[in-house]
């Protein structure tokens, strides 16, 4: 897979911008309500057109469908799957739901009464229950997005294409089981369904990126662990990841970690620190990791001690999705020049905290954010370039 062997390469975590007429329809279709197949589908493939069309104006080396056709990050699984049946639930009712805020939460409970931040279970929730055997059941989905992304991107002069794809643990975040004998026969039955969906990216020729926020988020989740207790309940949700990633080239696969995309405190988020060594552990070659946030921007300091693994490749976020400001391109490059120095300039690409695309205030936003990252890269690889020379 291509390095920045002459320049520092740009990409991003996935979620991209997208037409209106297209967002009404892919969220009827969502909620069960009545849309024009016909049209959707047309919409759907010129619309990737488009989205790749315009990474490739801004300056992404690196290209995806911007995950278009997909409600939202998780959603997107619950029409790919079956084995699982529906239950609606009122406030209070049903099991607790997993809350991503859930220390924030005991420490500023004023602010998320209020509405803001994460606001699970303050309403009526429908919650997923697994009944039956998993089973992959997407695959007419999944060939459309395939389909659409290769005629997007024919022709085109660009370092690498990727498609991004659910992992076990997060996937466990929505869906409660009630068939499985245990936990981790529970995982691995996600691993071996979601396996289907891996190996036909990898076999289209595409980067398969592997979004897993479970990895850090799930600290929030259950206050009373300790430290040690998540990175045991952290390395089994992995352990079920490389299952399912298992036979498939490291250098084919790409791992996205961030700590929730929910604007609030994110005050008690687990530091990367306490984790790097079992995010390392994913059957990657290439580490997508939030860098440019006010919670998490201090830990490139980590890598003066931690090296990547063997033929590994950073992807620090350089820019992010927490403030509709730009990043300027000249801090976007002193971000990129920091870990340059530190794991080596061949081994990082530009990147950004997470999908920035349904995260900012405006369209217009993000794709300026993704120009900033792609001039920042530029920037760094002058410094980084001419010095070496």
């Amino acid at each position: 897979m291509k390095r920045s062997t002459d320049r520092i390469l740009a990409t991003h975590a996935g979620a991209l911008p997208r037409p209106d007429d297209l967002k009404d329809m892919v969220f009827a279709k969502a909620r069960g309500d009545a849309y024009d197949a016909s049209l959707l589908a047309r919409r759907l493939r010129e619309s990737v057109a488009e989205v790749v069309r315009r990474q490739v104006d801004c300056g992404m080396d690196f290209v995806n469908d911007g995950e278009i056709s997909k409600t939202n990050f998780t959603n997107y699984c619950r029409e790919r799957l079956s084995g699982f049946e529906t239950r609606h639930f009122g406030p209070g009712e049903g099991p607790p739901p997993l809350d991503i805020s859930g220390r924030d939460d005991k420490l500023f409970p004023e602010y998320f009464a209020s509405g803001r931040g994460n606001t699970i279970g303050q309403a009526g929730r429908t919650q997923a229950f697994c009944i039956a055997p998993l089973l992959y059941t997407g695959h007419a989905a999944l060939a459309a997005d395939i389909d659409h992304l290769k005629a997007a991107v024919n022709g085109l002069d660009v370092a690498g294409v990727f498609m991004n794809a659910n992992t076990p643990g997060t996937i466990e975040h929505w869906l409660h089981d009630e068939y499985y004998k245990n936990t981790k026969d529970f995982l691995f039955a996600i691993a071996e369904a979601m396996r289907v969906e891996y190996l036909a990216i990898v076999e289209a020729g595409f980067l398969l990126q592997i979004d897993d926020p479970d990895l850090p988020d799930g600290w929030q989740m259950y206050p009373e662990m300790t430290v040690a207790e998540y990175r045991a309940y952290a390395q089994l949700r992995v352990d079920a990841l490389n299952h399912a990633l298992r036979s498939i080239p490291k250098d084919m696969v790409q791992l996205h970690v961030c700590w929730g995309s929910f604007h609030g405190p994110h005050q008690n988020d687990i530091p990367l620190a306490d984790i790097i060594d079992i995010v390392f552990d994913v059957h990657a070659e290439r580490f997508s990791i939030e860098a440019s946030n006010p919670m998490h921007e201090h830990e490139w300091h980590l890598f003066e001690r931690v090296a990547l693994p063997p033929n590994g490749v950073l992807i620090p976020g350089v820019v992010g999705h927490c403030t509709d400001f730009i990043e300027h391109p000249e801090l976007v490059a002193e971000r990129i020049e920091r870990y340059a120095a530190l794991v080596g300039r061949e081994n990082v690409v530009a990147g950004t905290d997470c999908g920035i695309g349904p995260r900012v205030g405006h369209p217009k936003i993000a794709w300026a954010k993704l120009r900033s990252v792609a001039e920042g890269a530029r920037i760094a690889s002058k410094h980084l370039w001419s010095v070496a020379a």
